[in-house]
């Protein structure tokens, strides 16, 4: 942590330092290829590998350095939910949090007075659909289970939204999230983001055999 110290606000410093002492390897990397100067990053790693901090960092950074909001986006209303309470317990004394999952044809006027916004990919798509007005102050967006594009349901939304919030916000710094993507160089060439990867887990992953009562582990 104290190597990030510096290029931190010192508010979001003491509240990760009292929590994290040391950076996972795929936040080391990810501050590495420019999270806090405002690149965007692919981060394509296993789960609990230290994802939701990454977007956290950029995120928090840009709304009490750059005064932008940031808006994080989730595929599943439970998951927005999750994350809007994680993001309120642990940084509502220094950002107002909002969770945005509602109607389809309401525009929010009241997320102007938030600074991070969290919603799914249909309630984002709605709102740029209803032009709000305080669209144009977002400075980060992370996109969790950004592979979802490959999915026939909710793809297609996902890529235009991706696209239109690049043509209107033109210094977007774009955060994607996923364990599984089965093509991410073509798919950070494509955002304009550095690839972060990394195969480190908390848990080590072993394979087996379950048959009678008998688990049987293959040895790697």
């Amino acid at each position: 942590m104290e190597s990030i110290k510096a290029h931190i606000p010192a508010k979001l410093y003491d509240i990760l330092a009292a929590e994290i002492k040391e950076l996972r390897p795929a936040q080391k990397k990810a501050v590495k290829a420019g999270l806090l100067e405002g690149k965007s990053v692919l981060v394509c790693t296993p789960t609990a590998s230290g994802k939701t901090l990454i977007a956290e960092l950029a995120a928090v950074k840009a709304v009490l350095e750059q005064k932008k909001k940031a808006v994080y986006i989730v595929p599943l209303k439970a998951l927005a939910t999750e994350k809007y309470r994680d993001f309120k317990r642990k940084y509502e004394k220094i950002a107002k949090v909002a969770l945005s999952i509602g109607n389809l044809d309401a525009s929010d006027p009241y997320l102007a007075d938030y600074d991070i916004i969290i919603t799914t990919s249909e309630k984002l798509d709605s709102l740029l659909r209803h032009h709000s007005p305080w669209l144009i102050n977002v400075g980060v967006v992370i996109i969790d289970e950004i592979h979802l594009l490959n999915d026939p349901g909710r793809g297609p939304t996902l890529e235009i939204l991706i696209t239109l919030l690049r043509r209107v916000l033109k210094n977007l710094q774009i955060i994607g999230l996923s364990a599984t993507i089965g093509n991410p160089e073509e798919l950070a060439e494509w955002l304009g983001a550095r690839l972060v990867e990394d195969d480190w887990r908390p848990v080590k992953l072993r394979k087996g055999v379950y048959l009678n009562g008998q688990l049987e582990f293959i040895e790697n």
